[in-house]
């Protein structure tokens, strides 16, 4: 009975914070952008330099300047 009471506590807990680990399709959807434009491929919990820009900036991209390849 302990054990079923801790994996359901481990999972509940999973689960309210799925939301606030995770990027979200809305973001890329309402930019127009892959995903890949804020994360790196396979890396979704990292964010490339116009990923930090989109955080930094209230979920916005106006105004980023990608940096010169």
């Amino acid at each position: 009975m302990t054990f079923i009471k801790a994996l359901s506590i481990a999972l509940f807990a999973m689960v309210m914070a799925l939301p606030f680990g995770m990027s979200k399709p809305e973001y890329a959807k309402k930019e127009g952008k892959a995903c890949t434009f804020c994360h790196p491929p396979g890396k979704m919990k990292e964010l490339t330099p116009a990923g930090q820009y989109y955080k930094d900036h209230n979920h916005s991209l106006e105004g980023y300047k990608a940096p010169a390849a």
